[in-house]
């Protein structure tokens, strides 16, 4: 099931999935990410219209994960698990700043589930875990440019918003003359 603050499957659920090596943290990434692709559909149709390539951009990446993931399930032996039909959300989505409110939230809600992923056995699952984390977090960024020190960790504050411009270099002190 999916992490209810990304959304939550309506009505009914999906038929159970078979376990596969990677276990059920591989199954809760691919729930994230099928959560995912829902939410970047509203988020997509709610955005302004310069953020609209962003939202096509997000949609298009977690479909991406989601069908590898679904293929990683299958190529271990496990039955991957199918997308509900509708899904609730968390907050209902009227304007454009509640769209990227909800694309932040289900980026950081994605690093959760990968983080929990990369402490598989597997290095192959870790490797891309991280990878998957990385690209949630760089996407979260882009929507709203704030910096956490753990993305993904629940309970931890964040850090506000990033410097807009560069920090200006200390000045180097002047060596005294000699004589």
């Amino acid at each position: 099931m999916t992490d209810p603050a990304i959304a939550q499957p309506a009505a009914t659920e999906p038929a159970a999935a078979v376990p596969a090596a990677g276990g059920d943290a591989l199954a809760r990434a691919l729930a994230a990410e099928h959560a995912a692709v829902y939410a970047y559909g509203v988020i997509g149709g709610k955005v302004a219209d310069g953020l609209r390539a962003r939202a096509t951009g997000g949609f298009d990446a977690h479909r991406a994960r989601r069908d590898q993931l679904r293929s990683m399930i299958a190529q271990r032996g496990g039955s991957p698990t199918e997308p509900g039909p509708a899904y609730h959300l968390p907050f209902e989505v009227r304007t454009s700043a509640d769209a990227v409110r909800l694309a932040v939230l289900v980026e950081g809600r994605l690093i959760t589930a990968y983080l929990e992923l990369a402490a598989d056995r597997d290095p192959s699952l870790r490797r891309l875990a991280a990878l998957a984390a990385q690209e949630c977090a760089t996407r979260a960024y882009g929507w709203q440019p704030s910096i956490s020190a753990f993305p993904g960790m629940p309970g931890r504050a964040e850090s506000g918003p990033s410097p807009v411009g560069p920090t200006p270099p200390s000045s180097p002190s002047q060596p005294k003359p000699i004589g």
